[in-house]
C-alpha cells in the first residue's frame, strides 16, 4: 500500500517493459512477424530422413522476385517485397506492420544433403524449399545371413 503512495506508476510493470524491449533488441530469436529478432521472412527448418524442409512464410511474394541459392552447404533465400499502397496519400498510417523492401535469410545446413536436389515451390504465401540428403548418408538395413 505505502508503494503505491510513493511511485504515481507501476514500478515492476515499468521494469517488465523494459526488460521486454531489451529482450527484443539484443536476442537473436524469431519473433512471430520477423521483425526485429529474427528477420522476415519467418523460417520453419526441419529434417527427415530424406531431406531438409524449409518453409518461408512471405505471403504478397512475386515470386520471380525471390532468388534461392545453394553455395557450400549455406542456403540463401532473398528478394524484394514491394512496400504496400496506403490507401489516400493524405492518410497517416498509425500502425504499419507489414514489411516492404529487400530480404535475406541464410541457413546453414547439414553436410549429407546433395547439392544437386534442390526443390523451390511458392504456394499461397509460402516458399517451401526442399533438399534431399545424399543416397550414401541415408541409413540402410542390413541384412544378416
Amino acid at each position: 500500500m505505502l508503494h503505491r503512495r510513493l511511485f504515481h506508476r507501476d514500478l515492476l510493470g515499468e521494469l517488465d517493459r523494459l526488460t521486454h524491449d531489451l529482450q527484443q533488441t539484443f536476442e537473436p530469436t524469431p519473433a512471430i512477424r520477423g521483425v526485429g529478432r529474427g528477420g522476415y521472412p519467418a523460417l520453419n527448418v526441419g529434417a527427415t530422413q530424406d531431406a531438409v524442409e524449409i518453409f518461408a512464410f512471405a505471403p504478397g511474394l512475386n515470386p520471380a522476385d525471390v532468388e534461392v541459392q545453394l553455395d557450400r552447404g549455406v542456403l540463401t533465400i532473398s528478394g524484394v517485397r514491394t512496400a504496400p499502397a496506403n490507401g489516400e496519400s493524405a492518410s497517416t498510417a498509425h500502425v504499419n506492420e507489414r514489411f516492404g523492401g529487400a530480404f535475406r535469410r541464410v541457413i546453414s545446413l547439414p553436410d549429407d544433403i546433395d547439392p544437386n536436389a534442390v526443390s523451390a515451390d511458392y504456394r499461397d504465401g509460402v516458399l517451401h524449399v526442399r533438399v534431399k540428403r545424399s543416397q550414401a548418408t541415408r541409413p540402410r538395413r542390413i541384412e544378416v545371413h
